[in-house]
């Protein structure tokens, strides 16, 4: 029961990816948002053989959608259709911020560290 969780950032997308089980995600892979972006996670999904997908839900402090939120549904979308996976959505809140907390070299792996926090939250609230 393998999953993909992603970071949707309109310059990098982190990937992340959880074990066999499904138990536990650890970060995969830094993208760059640009044109081959959709086949190179598609790409990963076939090969990692992946069952479900997790975005991370980008909120302002208010709760509402916030300039990236958009362009990640979409993109979700487009994964959902060319994967035929169930996508589904995770908050994100403070994420990227949590992950350069426990990074050493924080410009390389912040995006798919906070990936993995995001699928890792995702994956607690469905286990209980």
């Amino acid at each position: 029961m393998k999953l993909l969780g992603i970071d949707y950032g309109t310059k990098r997308v982190g990937i992340a990816v959880s074990d066999e089980s499904g138990s536990v995600a650890f970060p995969k892979a830094v993208y760059p948002n640009n044109k081959h972006l959709l086949s190179d996670v598609v790409s990963l999904i076939q090969k990692e053989g992946v069952v479900g997908v997790v975005v991370g839900e980008s909120k302002n402090m208010h709760g509402e959608d916030n300039a990236v939120m958009e362009g990640a549904r979409h993109f979700a979308d487009m994964v959902g259709r060319e994967t035929q996976l169930p996508v589904h959505f995770e908050k994100e809140f403070f994420s990227s911020y949590e992950a350069r907390k426990t990074l050493d070299d924080k410009n390389k792996t912040v995006d798919a560290e906070a990936a993995a926090i995001i699928l890792n939250r995702f994956i607690l609230k469905t286990k209980k």
